[in-house]
Order: structure tokens, then sequence, then C-alpha cells
């Protein structure tokens, strides 16, 4: 960081004509400079007096900062740490004005006075003040976590964009492919930095307070050491270890991201100490993914800062280049996995030189703080383009959202115009999709007249960065909580994913509102060529079937060598229902898309075989804008064109898909809805679209139950709980002696008694069987259930067929008190069959004869053996109403005493119960 002591007399110096009227700051000591506070951010634009600089701004409207940078900034604007005796009066001076200026700023309200015809002075609300300031100063520094090592050089790169397109790597099949020798084979360690943290803690300007420690090895150049020097500890940086396996041969491995145990696939470190003319070998050894872009052509960026001074920035360099599967494994839950290796050759132009190398072209937080801070000294673009801060992130990084429309003092225009999200950088390590987003917002605040006419239609809201935790340190998915915030928009952790969440909600105020046209997530593949979109069909709604394909088919128009429609995968799957495309399109939107851009570059058109570069990049997003206009013209017909044709097309893919199964196309009717085709594969997204989990932060919380306080009472109170206790326990007391009483009195239960109680609790334990145990496995049927099943088949036949919904009430649980009822039913019809089956079985071999009754019994057995028979009308002894523990007391009486009164023959004589007959007539033939 530049210096922030300067010498009065120098500042007087350099300060411009127009300034002189802006009064002083009092001077700061170094100990108020620079705060032992780690939480504190130490910008010296935070000292400054705002207030007193937006009044002097007010007063002079002609005057516009032309101080673009920071250096110049802090070099005409930086405070004084020391005082000179000469230089009191002037500075007491400055300060009295000083203060009256704040205090007449002070005396503003909330409410203030505007003149408007006819009316004259109305109240208003006052309007809100930036949340940043936006003039003669840089946006707040970035915070890292308070653990990690950061170099104070600050890495600015030269925006270059090669005067010819840079071709494709073309494999020749003799590429080397070099397993890994590591530190165990002879290699020497020369670079090693790889924090050790669990989870996030806290965070603060400048890492750890301690600063950087010496992480590579000391090169003697007295003695010509060619030994390469690596450096990584910078904003965007990753590289966690290198190995020198021989003179010009280096083996490297990548940082995982922060707080986690995977994610390799951005790097971007510096080597110093080159020598030209020299053929050197790098290898990365320790990719997780089992194919890249680095087999169809891709080359790693590189970049020379002597090349730099001659106007040359990043450029596609590398020969021999191979990504393969190597010799090392990792563990994962599933069990063990391969690493993968990218290999490749360079040369260097230049003695002594630092070169970097990228995984894409970088795109940093501070260079996004940079370039909307340029937005904001522009007089123009700063009125179209409205920046605050959505929210902060883990570590307190600001996150930004802009704003952009026509400016307009009439309510009425604002309320018919729709509106058009946009996000980028959820996963940091894809900064193609910053540069996108630059073009997008060049364009957008240009004074073209397209643009104009989009910011007259529009309202924008854009998310240029969503995770500047993640961009900062390095990381290539995840923010600080270890977890990919593209899987987590669903979440309601509010704390532990901030920036998403907020986002989210913002989207919901804003469809209470207005209608959003379209929701745009920018993204970067590691695996594919061109630009595609991922969208969401609408297979359940007939009326806006296909018309989420209408924007990209669109596009594809307006960018035939870039964007491939063909690409495009609109499937919407479990696995990726917490990304933001599939929750704002649940939400509601439409057109909710995930526009993916390749790190490598075109297959098509005049770009077929060349890599993307940052221009390329940046019409992207102008081309994005172009479509938005043709997509929302009045005039619908392109809409309804593009949709008959996508309707045409899917048609066709639907006879060559019904050819290849062996379906005649000509036996089905394509003119109907076609939704119910599904010949879309998935959307090939990444294979970390699975959510770990909580934060990580959140798995090491201690679960702490907090004690709950004991209440004072006063004595009052406490008086009236031991009465209240003394009185419950007499209570307690009487009802025990009461219950002891009542047993006392309870008198002993008599077999007959007990048989009962006996009886009905087997009853109740069948019922419970009956109720509880419907789905346990059946068994064979005994003797005395087959009979009883018939008994009942008996008395059912005979009230005659039921209809179907008796039959479904009969099929419902039976209450207890039925089900008892019906049980000793059965178990008197069982008795009465045996008995009845004895006594014909005593008929047929002669023990026993048959006797007439000259009147009719009331049952078909009656105890009126060897006596004269009832009285008419005389109530004879029967079964019926008996429980059946008297059912088989009485049987086994009637028995004993029929067998008394047998006669001298052997036989014996029971009054037996004519079916169908006439009172008092007897039946002959009953007689044997």
């Amino acid at each position: 960081m530049p210096s922030m002591v300067n010498s009065a007399n120098k500042n007087e110096a350099q300060r411009p004509p127009s300034m002189d009227n802006i009064p002083r700051l009092p001077p700061l000591s170094c100990a108020q400079t620079y705060s032992e506070n780690p939480y504190e951010i130490n910008l010296s634009f935070r000292n400054v007096d705002i207030l007193a600089l937006q009044e002097q701004r007010r007063r002079n409207q002609g005057y516009r900062s032309t101080f673009q940078t920071y250096a110049e900034w802090e070099k005409n604007y930086s405070l004084m740490s020391g005082s000179e005796s000469s230089e009191s009066d002037s500075e007491d001076s400055d300060d009295k004005k000083d203060n009256a200026l704040r205090d007449q700023i002070q005396r503003t309200t909330q409410l203030v006075f505007v003149e408007k015809e006819g009316k004259g002075m109305v109240p208003k609300l006052k309007d809100p003040i930036n949340l940043f300031p936006k003039e003669l100063g840089p946006q707040q520094a970035a915070r890292w976590p308070a653990e990690i090592q950061v170099i104070e050089k600050r890495i600015k790169h030269i925006p270059y964009v090669p005067s010819e397109p840079e071709p494709f790597y073309k494999n020749t099949g003799s590429e080397r492919t070099p397993m890994v020798h590591g530190e165990d084979r002879g290699g020497r360690l020369i670079f090693m930095y790889e924090p050790r943290s669990t989870f996030f803690v806290r965070s603060r300007v400048g890492g750890i307070p301690a600063g950087p420690e010496q992480c590579n090895i000391s090169v003697n150049r007295a003695a010509d050491d060619a030994t390469l020097v690596f450096e990584s500890r910078f904003e965007s940086g990753n590289l966690a270890k290198a190995v020198q396996v021989a003179d010009f041969e280096y083996e490297l491995w990548l940082r995982y991201d922060l707080y986690t145990s995977k994610h390799t696939q951005w790097f971007y470190y510096s080597v110093s100490n080159t020598r030209p003319n020299q053929q050197y070998r790098f290898t990365i050894v320790n990719f997780m993914k089992p194919d890249s872009l680095y087999n169809y052509g891709m080359k790693p960026l590189q970049y020379s800062e002597k090349d730099a001074l001659k106007k040359i920035g990043w450029r596609r360099y590398g020969s021999n280049i191979k990504y393969y599967r190597n010799n090392t494994k990792y563990e994962t839950s599933k069990g063990e996995k391969p690493f993968y290796s990218l290999t490749w050759t360079t040369e260097f132009n230049h003695k002594h030189d630092t070169v970097y190398f990228a995984h894409c072209f970088p795109y940093t937080y501070t260079d996004l703080q940079d370039y909307l801070l340029d937005l904001q000294n522009d007089p123009i673009k700063s009125k179209i383009c409205k920046q605050r801060v959505l929210c902060r992130t883990l570590a307190g990084n600001l996150v930004y959202l802009l704003t952009i429309t026509s400016p307009s003092t009439n309510p009425e225009d604002i309320k018919h115009k729709k509106a058009v999200v946009l996000t980028a950088r959820v996963h940091p390590g894809e900064s193609n999709s910053s540069w996108m987003m630059k073009g997008f917002l060049d364009y957008l605040t240009s004074n073209t007249a397209d643009s104009k006419l989009l910011r007259d239609t529009f309202i924008f809201k854009i998310v240029p960065m969503l995770n500047p935790d993640g961009v900062i340190v390095g990381n290539y998915r995840c923010s600080l909580a270890g977890r990919d915030l593209n899987r987590n928009y669903k979440t309601v952790l509010k704390d532990a994913y901030p920036t998403v969440w907020h986002t989210k909600q913002m989207i919901r105020r804003l469809l209470q509102e207005r209608e959003i046209v379209a929701y745009c997530d920018l993204h970067g593949h590691s695996r594919r060529h061109n630009v595609f979109i991922y969208g969401c069909e609408n297979r359940h709604m007939p009326d806006k079937r296909l018309r989420e394909r209408i924007f990209p088919c669109m596009l594809n128009k307006n960018s035939p060598d870039k964007f491939a429609f063909d690409s495009c995968k609109f499937k919407v799957q479990k696995s990726k229902e917490g990304t933001g495309r599939i929750v704002m399109w649940n939400m509601g939107i439409l057109n909710s898309y995930t526009m993916e851009a390749t790190f490598c570059g075109s297959t098509m058109g005049k770009k077929k075989g060349y890599h993307f570069s940052t221009r390329d990049f940046e019409e992207m997003g102008v081309d994005f804008c172009d479509t938005l206009l043709d997509y929302c013209d009045p005039d619908t017909t392109k809409c309804a064109n593009v949709l008959c044709d996508l309707e045409e097309n899917l048609r066709q893919e639907i006879r060559i898909k019904l050819v290849q199964k062996g379906v005649n196309p000509d036996t089905v009717d394509l003119n109907d809805d076609l939704s119910a085709y599904e010949f879309e594969s998935s959307d090939c997204g990444s294979d970390s679209s699975d959510s770990d989990g909580p934060p990580v932060h959140l798995q090491f919380q201690t679960t702490r139950v907090p004690k709950k306080k004991k209440k004072l009472r006063s004595r009052k109170e406490r008086d009236k709980v031991k009465d209240s206790s003394k009185d419950s326990s007499k209570k307690g007391d009487k009802e025990k002696e009461k219950l002891l009483e009542d047993s006392k009195l309870t008198k002993p239960l008599s077999g007959h008694q007990a048989a009962h109680a006996k009886q009905e609790k087997l009853i109740q334990n069948d019922n419970a069987q009956v109720r509880y145990m419907q789905g346990s496995p059946k068994r064979p049927k005994s003797l005395d259930e087959r009979v009883s099943s018939e008994t009942r088949d008996l008395r059912g036949s005979a009230h005659g067929p039921k209809e179907n919904g008796d039959d479904h009430q009969q099929k419902r649980p039976r209450k207890l008190l039925e089900t008892a009822k019906c049980d000793a039913e059965d178990t008197q019809a069982i008795a009465n069959t045996y008995l009845e089956s004895l006594t014909e079985a005593y008929i047929r071999k002669g023990i026993i004869q048959k006797q007439h009754e000259q009147a009719p019994a009331h049952l078909r057995y009656s105890g009126t053996v060897g006596k004269p028979p009832p009285a008419q009308g005389a109530m004879p002894i029967s079964f019926e109403g008996l429980c059946p523990h008297h059912e088989q007391a009485f049987a086994a009486q009637l028995m004993a005493q029929q067998l008394q009164n047998m006669t001298g023959d052997g036989r014996v004589v029971l009054a037996v119960d004519v079916y169908s007959r006439t009172p008092g007539v007897s039946d002959s033939s009953s007689a044997e």
C-alpha cells in the first residue's frame, strides 16, 4: 500500500487551483492512522471529511475529479502525519471553518422543502445518502481471512487484445505424460504455502497481522542459480506447493478451496528468476476432473511484466500439452479416486523476468472496485447507474448492487418498466463471467441509441460479483463457508450465505413491484467449447411450451460464431434444484437462465479453432443486450417465427428418435402436445452438483444449552410456595389413606366371579388381536373356528344377500362390545351344534330314545325328563342369554341327570324338540 505520509509543502504544491477553497483536515498521528485492531480497515479515505467535500462540490459544479487511479488520489489527497509549528495558525483557522461548515450541514433534517409549480414549497423526504462515497477516493479494501498470508505488492495487469486470434493447440500424439515424483523420489521442495485452518473465524485487511513469511527458497544470484521463484500469495492467487524434479522441470500442487478438501481447477501464480531460450516444463498434478478442455486444444495463459512495458498482455502459450491420469489417488467417502495431471512446456523471452500463469484471464475484486469507481466518477454514467451495497459477505467485503435505467422525475415513467436481473461470479474461479459482465455494463452505460432504448424500456438490477470472498482468496468454486453458493439459493441461513439470500430477497421484492422479463446468471465451463445456456422447460404448461427457448434461439442468431444453441439444455434436474436458475424459475420467472462461457474458444463460424479473448467475452454481453431488444420488440413477429421454427425442429428431432427406436413416425400424431416426448439429456453440469451439507463453520460449533436463570422471588412468594406444597402433601396423604381403606373393604372374588373375570379377559384379548394384529400372517383354522364360520354364513344367508355397502360396513373394525357379543353367540352355537351331533349319534346307535312332547319346547333341549310337560304358556328352561361359562355348566349337569335316568335296557329317554308340528299333537313316526 502506498505510503500515507507526505510532506505538507509537497501536498500544497501539487494541489489543483480549483481546490484552494477546500478546508484541510487536522493532522493525524501515526498511532491514529494505523490501528492495532485487526478488525479495522485502515484506509485513508475514511478519515476524509466527506461532508466538507460534498459541500464544496455543490458550490463548484464545474469541477470534476480528474484523479482516476488510487495512486493519484493518494498522492494528492493523503493525510499528513505530523504538524509543523509554522502552520499551526493556518490549521487553527481551517479547523474553525470546518466546524462552522459541519454545524451548518448538521442542521439539515430528514424533511426538506422543494418548490413545485403552482404549489410553492412542498415538504419531501430527503434522498438517502449513498452507502459509500462516490467521489475522490477508492472503495473499501479487500478483507482476507485473518490467518492468510498476503504480500504487499498489488498485482495489476494491462488490458490487451491480440492483433491476431490465437489458434488451438493441435495434439501430435507424442506428448509426454510424466508421473508424480514428489519429495519422496528425489524432488526438491522450493515453495510451500497451504493454510491449515479448519473453518473461517475472522477477517482483516491485509490478512495475517504478522505479515507474510518466507515460503520459497532463497536464490543465490551471485552463483547464477537458475531455480525459479514461485509466488501465489496475492489476490486471486492459487498455488500450494512447487517441487523441482529436474533443472527446468517442476511439479505443482494447487491449493484446495479454503476449508474444503476438493475443487482444484483454478490456478494463478507467478515465477521469477527466468532464463531466456530455455524450455521449462510445468506439471500440475492434483486435478480432480476426469476430462478437460486442455485435451481439446486449450492453452494456458501467460503474462510477462517486461512484455507489458511493450503493451503486450496475456497471451496463450505452451506446447506438448497433455491432460491425463497420474499415479496418485485421494480418499473420498465413496472410496479412492485418481488425480489427474496437466503438463506443458514453455519458453521465456527475458532474463530475470516475472511471469504469471493463469487458467483464465484474471478479474479480481479490486478490478471490479476500480471499474465501479470509474463509473461513479463519470458525470453522465453516474446518473444512469446507481450503486448500492446489497450486503456484506462473511469476511465483511461489500457486495454491490447496480440499478441501471434512464433517470426520470415522473414516477409514472418507472411503473410501466419491466425488469431484467443479471448476476455473475458466484463461482470465483470462473473469471470469464466477469468479462462478459463488463461488456454488458459497458454497452448498457454507453450513449448509443440501442443502449438508451434499453434503459428507457427496462430497469436492470445487476450483482456483478456474488462471491467476493472466494475471488479474493483464489477459490475455484466455494465461499468461505466451504460450500457452493450456487447450490444454496433455497437456504434460510442468512448469516452463512448472505449474498444468495439477499439476492433472492431482492428479486422477490422486485417481483412484487413489476414483471421480470429475464434472469441470467453468468458462469464459465471447463469441459465444453462455445457459449450456451441452461434453461428451465415448461412441460406442464401448454400455453408456455417452448417459450423458454425463444431467447436462446435469438441469441444464437445474433452471435453465430460464439453461441451454440445445440448445446443448450432445458431439463430441470432434482440435483440442481438449489441453483439460482431453478429457484428463480420456481418464483415465477419464465426466462430463468444460466449462461455458460467456455474457458477455451469456439468451434463455429469464423471463430472456429481459435481461443476467446477478453474482447470476445465482452462481445457476448453486447449480444445479450441486442437479443433483449429483439425479444421485447412490440412487433411479436420475430418471436412467433422463432417459435414456429422451434416446433418444427422439435418434430424433426422426434421423428429421428422414433426411427432409431424402430417406430414408424407416420403412425404418431406430432401436431398434439409435444411435451410428452423427452429426448433431452441432462445438462452435464459440474460433478460437484450435490450440496455438501451445512456450512463448515457450523459443523464445529459446540452445542451449548443455555442454563435457565432462576427467577428471584420475594419473601411473600416463597411463603406461598411453601404453604401450597404443605397443602398438596396433606391432600396426597388423605388420598392414599382412602385408597387403602377401599382396598380393605373390597371382598375377594368367588370362583364364579373369577371365572367371569377370566372369560371377559379372554374376550378382550381376542378382540385386541382382531383390532391390532390384522397384518399378522394367517394360521390354519381349527375345527371350532371352521364350525363358527359356517354358523355365521348360515346366519347371514337367512337374512338374504346384502348390498356392497353393507359388505363394506362389515369390513370395518368392530368395537369392543360388538366383538364380545359376537364371540358369545359363536360360543353358544358351537355348544348347541356339539350336543346335537352327540344326540344324533346316540339315537343312531340306539343308546337313547326320542320322546314327543305335547307342548312345543322353547329350545331344542329342556330339563323336563321324567316329568310332565310344562303347562302351556309356562317359560321353559333355555340357554338363551346365558354366558358361555353357564352354558358349559348347565350342559354338563343335564348330561349327568339323563345318564342317571337311563332305562333298564340301557336307553335314555329325552324330550326331543320336533321342528315342525302342531302344538298338542304327537308324531307317531318319531318313536322307535
